[in-house]
């Protein structure tokens, strides 16, 4: 298999993954500890931290897997 088309698998499944994640299927996603949400009377401010460096460390070690 040609290096293109794995990167393009990978490309596929992260796709996937996200779309599952973001759809609200895994009740933990976004609301673990150190999310950071600010709501006032007419305006709220969501960043996911936590979530996006959970995220961040997955795909590293399935980068790192991929490689060896």
């Amino acid at each position: 298999m040609s290096d293109f088309s794995k990167i393009l698998i990978l490309a596929g499944v992260f796709l996937i993954l996200m779309g599952v994640l973001m759809s609200g299927k895994f009740w933990f996603f976004g609301r673990l500890p150190g999310d950071i949400v600010i709501q006032k009377k007419n305006f709220t401010f969501y960043f996911p931290l936590a979530s996006s460096i959970l995220i961040s460390i997955i795909i590293s070690l399935i980068f790192y897997f991929l490689r060896k």
